[in-house]
Parts: structure tokens; sequence; C-alpha cells
């Protein structure tokens, strides 16, 4: 089981994050507290898998206790979950090694999906000193996908995308669909088509719709 530490000052909140948190199987609520100086102290006793932390507490900032993580060299990974939606909390949170950034109000969906990202990653480097190139590639393009938007355009990331663009390269002239490419890359399928459509509009990629003899049409896509 992954121990979950949640840091938030708002019992509603931290109540809401509490049932979120039961509902995903593989995590455990090790301690959920209000203030940085508890969390200090319980990390100490026992570091947890993972914090949940709010940025904005009463006096405090919650990015602070990532750096001091940081600055104690502690095993400990980190999502931050805050309404602040500015640029610069978000590079500062990034350039301080958070896995991710879930800004409020968020779906479960979407609170679901960055734990099991995590899980992902938490396990696959828990099992294995060593990791291959490709394998690692998957997992940085999924890590990546969850991300929050940067000004590249609204919805999408850099990495997921030259991540998506290089696999279809390595196509050449041949077609290929959105589910071959998510099952090499380890993407969701949603999100590969989300890529797939906005290279079709940068004339990139053109997409072809082929019907079969029972089921829905098959969408491919050749590089153009």
């Amino acid at each position: 089981m992954i121990e979950v530490m949640i840091v938030e000052d708002d019992p509603m909140v931290r109540d809401i994050n509490t049932k979120f948190l039961k509902k995903v199987d593989g995590f455990r609520l090790y301690k959920a507290v209000s203030n940085l100086g508890d969390a200090k102290k319980l990390i100490a006793a026992k570091k947890p898998d993972l914090i949940l932390l709010d940025v904005y507490l009463p006096k405090e900032n919650g990015v602070d206790l990532l750096k001091w993580i940081r600055e104690k060299n502690l095993d400990v990974d980190v999502i931050l979950i805050t309404a602040d939606k500015s640029i610069e909390r978000i590079q500062e949170s990034i350039r301080y090694g958070s896995v991710d950034y879930l800004i409020k109000p968020f779906s479960f969906e979407r609170f679901k999906d960055a734990l099991l990202q995590f899980k992902t990653r938490h396990e696959k480097f828990k099992k294995h000193d060593e990791i291959e190139q490709k394998e690692l590639d998957q997992l940085i393009a999924s890590f990546n996908a969850a991300q929050p938007e940067d000004d590249f355009t609204k919805g999408l990331n850099k990495y997921t995308y030259k991540s998506i663009w290089a696999e279809i390269e390595k196509c050449g002239d041949s077609a290929f669909t959105a589910d071959v490419l998510a099952e090499k890359l380890g993407i969701a399928r949603v999100t590969v088509r989300r890529y797939l459509e906005y290279m079709e509009k940068e004339q990139k990629v053109r997409k072809q719709v082929e019907y079969g003899k029972v089921g829905r049409p098959q969408y491919k896509y050749h590089r153009i």
C-alpha cells in the first residue's frame, strides 16, 4: 500500500480528499494535518510515500514544505493541490519536484488519474534497479500528459506532443491509428486523439475513415 499524507487546513476539503483517497485502490491514508509544523514532525517520525499538499495555508506556503523535503533529501513525493493558477507557482513547484499539480476545484477522475499515474511510476521504480529507454519514455510521456497546461497551446503539453510525433515519424509512409500510438507510448487513447486532431489542424497528418463490414468506422492517419 502507498502511504499518503494530506496537508490541508480546510476541514471540509481535507475530508473530501480523504474520501477521494479511499476510493482509489492501493493507497492508504497515513495522516491528515492542517499545518506544516505537524507535517514535518510526522514526516520525521515516518516518511509517507506521497503527500497531497495544499499551497494556501494560514500564514504558511505549502511550497515551503516541498523545499524542506528536497533540502533534507527525503525520499517523499508531492502532489500540490491548490486554487493558485499562476504560472509562476506552477513552475516553482515543478522545479522543486512536485509530481503533479491539481487546481481546485477538480473532479474525482482527475484526482484518481494523478494517483494512478503516480502508482504506475512508484511500482515500476520500486521493482527495478534499471530501466530501458523505451520504458522510461513511456513513463515520462504518461506523466507529462497529466501535467498542467503550458504556453504551448491550451490543454496540450510540449513533451507529450514531441513523443507522439516521434512515434509517428517512425511509421514513415505507413498508416497508423490512435490506438496503436497509445499502446506504444503508454498514453490514454483519448489523449492521443486530441493531439492527432491538433496535428491535423496543423496539416501534419491526414485522417482517413475506413468502414468495415460491422462495427464503427476506424480512423487511420498518414503523415503528410
